[in-house]
């Protein structure tokens, strides 16, 4: 069965995007922020943005993802 299927799964496959995200951001800023209007790019640059302006609700939630 797929992520899709199953909540709990499917709300770990978005966290882990989130977070994945983030940390490319974080890593290589220059091509995320330089191809945000790509179709491939721009959903992992505005789950960066997510990750980054709402750190603790994030953190927060991998904690009890856990």
């Amino acid at each position: 069965q797929t992520a899709l299927f199953n909540f709990q799964s499917l709300l770990l496959v978005i966290l882990l995007t989130i977070c994945t995200s983030t940390y490319a951001h974080y890593v290589f800023p220059g091509i995320m922020d330089r191809n945000k209007e790509n179709y491939f790019v721009g959903p992992f640059w505005k789950c960066a943005r997510i990750g980054e302006r709402l750190s603790p609700y994030v953190s927060i939630t991998c904690v009890v993802m856990a």
